[in-house]
Parts: structure tokens; sequence; C-alpha cells
């Protein structure tokens, strides 16, 4: 078939969703064409639904299971896909983090997920569920998440990996003081790989600090770059050099501007010791 997007399943719930609707219509022996005769939706539509590029309303899953004699298992499978705790575009940029030469993140408030000690990210899942913003099962989804991204930079020849963390993050308490202990450990051994450059942006950079959300910058081995940035409902994937360069710069502006290493782990040395 011409132009046939391979999906991967494990990409998204969206895509699990997508390569689930393609193989029953396949296994009907129907083209798009034939099942939008049955739904009543069109085949573009669905096309775009088998590729992960919209989201099955309740509606539409209703209608595909009606179709193709499925009971209601997509009408779940749906659910779960709307349920989902992962912001837009984030399980794709997630598929090109696990195979970057070379990350370069900041953030704000907490710390990293990729530098998160499992207590500390248990915590943070915690609060959210105590807030009501996520349920317990978008937790765990979460929580898994986070294992593989961190066992997928885990690896041989490891990405060199830039991070600058506002000076909110280190000094924020979660979990409890054993936790956040643990969690200050963590940053320290990460400062000591020779892959890794870690900085502070402290509290009186005011103004000149670069960014005002978290941002992931990556280098890929064709040495294409993309960008990742969120809010708190939205996450925005970049590829285009137009607007990812300008992030690029902005985040060597920030680094020249923070702390140096050594004055980064001196002030975390401080905080374990519980001083200012």
């Amino acid at each position: 078939m011409v132009n046939r997007k391979e999906l991967d399943p494990e990409e998204s719930p969206k895509a699990k969703f997508g390569q689930r609707l393609r193989m029953l219509r396949e296994g009907q022996g129907w083209t798009q064409d034939d099942l939008s005769e049955r739904m009543g939706y069109s085949a573009t539509h669905i096309s775009a639904v088998e590729t992960g590029r919209r989201s099955p309303t309740t509606r539409f899953s209703h209608s595909a299971d009606k179709a193709l004699g499925t009971g209601e298992q997509l009408e779940r499978q749906g659910r779960a896909v709307r349920n989902t705790a992962l912001l837009e575009g984030f399980p794709e940029f997630v598929k090109h983090e696990s195979q970057a030469v070379e990350i370069r993140l900041f953030e704000l408030g907490i710390i990293p997920g990729l530098l998160q000690t499992p207590e500390y990210a248990a915590a943070i899942a915690r609060g959210a569920v105590r807030r009501g913003a996520i349920t317990e099962q978008q937790a765990e989804e979460r929580l898994t998440l986070l294992a593989r991204r961190q066992a997928a930079i885990d690896r041989t020849p490891a990405p060199m990996t830039h991070v600058v963390l506002d000076e909110s993050c280190i000094r924020r308490p979660v979990g409890g003081s054993t936790t956040m202990t643990a969690q200050l450990d963590r940053l320290s051994e990460f400062a000591e790989q020779p892959n890794t450059v870690f900085q502070v942006a402290p509290f009186d950079l005011g103004e000149r600090r670069a960014f005002d959300l978290p941002v992931t910058l990556v280098a890929l081995a064709d040495r294409s770059h993309i960008s990742y940035a969120e809010s708190a409902q939205q996450g925005r994937l970049e590829r285009d050099m137009r607007f990812v360069q300008p992030m690029l710069t902005a985040y060597h502006q920030l680094q020249a501007e923070s702390l140096s290493q050594a004055e980064s782990v001196a002030m975390i040395n401080r905080l374990r010791k519980g001083t200012p």
C-alpha cells in the first residue's frame, strides 16, 4: 500500500487504538472507504484515527464497534485514550528522547523526571492524585513511563545531558526530609558523571532567566534537533529549526548566566547539610 504509515502501539494509547482499529478493519478485508460507509465517518477521518493524528470520540468508538461487531472493545479502549494523563505530543517526544545523542533540559518548581528518584516521583504522583488532577491509574501510567524513560537513557554510549534547574527545584521540599535528601544526593551523583553538565539558575538571575516554562531540547544522530515545551495543560513538540534554533540560543544564554557546575553542587551540599 502506498504511503502506509507504520504504527508503534507503544508510542501512546492513541497509537495503540489506531493500530487496533486498522487490524480489525483489515481483518474484515475492508478498505477505509468500506468502513466509512458502515460508520458514517469520512475515510479521511478514519485514516486520521488509525494513524494517531486524531483521538477517537465516544461516538466514533461506538460506531466502530457496531460496524466491526466488536461489542464494546473499541469503546473501552477509546476511554483509555481519553483518560490518559500524558499531554499531547509527549509520547512522541519520549520516542525521540530515547534516541538522543544530546539532551538539554530546563525545569522549574520540581526536579525533572529523568533525574527523579522513585520515591520523589511517587510523592509527586500522589500529590496529583490527592488534588484530583489525575486518577491512581493515571499516576501508575506516569510512573511506569518515567521508569522506561530513565532506563532508555541509561545506555552505552550515553547521551550528553545538560541540565539547568531553577533554584526553586532544589529548595521546594517534596515527600519529606528523607525523600528530599536522597533526591539531592541523586543530583550530586548526576553531576559527577562524565557525560553530564549540571547547573542551577539562581533566584537572583531575575529577568535574565531565559525560560518561564519547562523546556527540553534534543539532538539526534542525524544532527537534527527537536524541542518539547509544556504548560499545565498542553505539550508542544517542534521540529522546525526556525523555531528550535532561537530556543537553543536562549538555552546557551541561560547556561552562561547560571551558576557553574561546581557552584551548583556546592549549593546542593549546603542544602543537604541544612544550611541556606
